[in-house]
């Protein structure tokens, strides 16, 4: 199965009947774990969804730039985020993350299973020129494993229809350390996880992530 992962097929699936589902996710462990220690500043969350981890890190005090494709999905966000009281510290911007330049860079920049229409390891090269020396970088995706029948994924606000994303979609820890310069970045986190969450309707849904953090050097 191929996916666009357009503007088109991002409104199709924030329109759906997963949506409500989607909306009302929590923030991912990984991003909880990961920056929960570290000093707030700005951040850059690259397809943000429904705005979970934007509103968790605003209610700790980062000043949020959060960016999706689709307005369904920033709807949701700003509704939650205004619920929770951080509204005023996150900017909601609607834009295609392939093409979309920011107008700085951040102390933190993080994405969580977003895949916009271009590669996906280019696009963690893309997002990755947007820390600021100093800054962390830290991404959450699919993990490309062998069980390509499996439910895994889901759950976490950016849903494929009920099936695994596809390959093109999918990485190792290894090919996104690869891709960053020993002398520019400081891996401080690479791994592989396998997890079970409570998906839509009670089931058990298999998760497999794969999560990269590291520190910008200059």
């Amino acid at each position: 199965m191929t996916h666009a992962f357009d503007r088109q097929y991002w409104d199709q699936i924030w329109r759906g009947d997963r949506a409500q589902a989607m909306a009302a996710s929590q923030a991912n462990p990984h991003l909880v774990r990961e920056v929960g220690d570290l000093p707030p500043g700005t951040a850059l969350e690259a397809g943000c969804g429904a705005g979970a981890e934007a509103i968790w890190l605003a209610t700790r005090g980062w000043q949020v730039t959060a960016v999706d494709i689709t307005a369904a999905a920033l709807s949701h966000a700003a509704g939650r985020a205004t619920a929770a009281g951080v509204n005023g510290k996150v900017r909601w911007v609607e834009a295609d993350l392939s093409t979309w330049q920011p107008p700085s860079r951040y102390d933190l920049v993080t994405t969580h299973y977003a895949h916009p229409a271009m590669p996906q390891l280019d696009f963690y090269d893309r997002i990755a020129s947007w820390v600021a020396p100093g800054g962390t970088l830290l991404i959450v995706g699919h993990l490309h494993h062998h069980d390509q029948n499996s439910t895994a994924g889901h759950g976490h606000g950016h849903g494929h229809g009920g099936t695994e994303p596809p390959a093109s979609a999918s990485v190792t820890a290894a090919d996104i350390t690869g891709r960053l310069d020993p002398a520019g970045w400081e891996i401080v986190t690479a791994q592989q996880s396998h997890r079970s969450i409570t998906g839509p309707g009670g089931q058990t849904v298999a998760v497999h992530d794969v999560v990269v953090r590291a520190r910008r050097r200059h």
